[in-house]
């Protein structure tokens, strides 16, 4: 005799949780992508391909325009990505022993941070923490470690394929998540809460990015869709492969755009939401490598 099983009930189906990076259904993704096809003002700024969206960019903040216009022609050279997938790659450099550069800091905030998989921060202006592992592991001799300073309002960052943020805010900042390579997804959240309602849910491309200010999409969770090997993603999570994305970060406080400055928070210091606990958490910002000591060790990578 065969026993037919009963479909869970709808109570139980949502109950389960599809899992990271943005736990929900497709049915749920699907909305949220109409959701931010529709959205005023438009969260993706790039070349518009129909009249709403060039009405609904229209309403973006001329500074964040500004913003993006200045960074339309930065790009990475083909060699450049190259070079970083090779240094994001699990398997050794020929030359040297061990993993690139990036893999090493990947593997070791990894260690330290086991809530959520890493992406790297390289400072476009200051210094890195990591910064002194290029001559380290010779990936430079030490006289060409360059000088530098610290902070940096704007950022590269580098997100292995199938790694994600923990759900953030960017305080009373302004500023554009540019993408320079590969592919992103971006959700936006009403506010800074586990189970803060989700807004919409876009996929950035070169040449596109997405926005933020103290009053508009300051909360978001960033995530790399590209083929990372190795199975389902997750808190601990480690891409096995060398597919990346990379995107161009700009943070201004209200006081160094055309705002008036209040006093609020500044980029010095952000909150996210704990991908264990659920618990809101301080993130005083800084830097993994710093661009000056990375396109040194890019520039001195075999790619043959």
């Amino acid at each position: 005799m065969t026993t037919l099983q009963q479909p869970p009930s709808a109570t139980t189906a949502a109950l389960a949780d599809p899992g990271p990076p943005f736990h929900i259904t497709k049915e749920e993704e699907r909305r949220l992508r109409l959701a931010a096809a529709g959205i005023a003002p438009s969260l993706v700024i790039g070349q518009p391909a129909a009249f709403d969206e060039y009405v609904r960019q229209l309403m973006v903040p001329p500074v964040v325009m500004d913003l993006f216009r200045k960074a339309a022609d930065i790009h990475l050279s083909a060699w450049e990505v190259e070079a970083m997938r090779k240094h994001i790659a699990p398997t050794g450099l020929d030359g040297l022993p061990g993993p690139g550069l990036l893999r090493r800091i990947m593997m070791e905030k990894a260690r330290l941070d086991k809530t959520h998989p890493p992406y790297i921060r390289v400072a476009c202006t200051g210094r890195g923490t990591w910064d002194h592992w290029a001559t380290e592991f010779g990936y430079l001799s030490a006289d060409e470690e360059p000088p530098g300073d610290i902070g940096s309002p704007v950022v590269l960052e580098i997100w292995p394929a199938q790694h994600y943020s923990p759900i953030h805010s960017h305080g009373n900042t302004t500023g554009i998540i540019y993408c320079l390579a590969g592919q992103l997804e971006v959700m936006s959240y009403e506010a800074l809460d586990w189970n803060a309602p989700k807004r919409g849910l876009v996929t950035l491309t070169p040449g596109q990015c997405a926005w933020l200010d103290g009053d508009t999409y300051a909360v978001h969770k960033v995530f790399c869709p590209m083929d990372g090997g190795g199975g389902a993603t997750g808190p601990e999570y480690m891409s096995a492969t060398g597919e990346f994305a990379a995107s161009f970060h700009v943070y201004l406080n209200e006081w160094e755009t055309a705002l008036a400055a209040d006093g609020t928070p500044s980029r010095d210091e952000f909150e996210y939401i704990d991908e264990l606990t659920k618990e809101r958490k301080e993130f005083a910002t800084y830097s993994d490598l710093s661009w000056n000591v990375l396109r040194r060790v890019l520039t001195n990578t075999d790619l043959g």
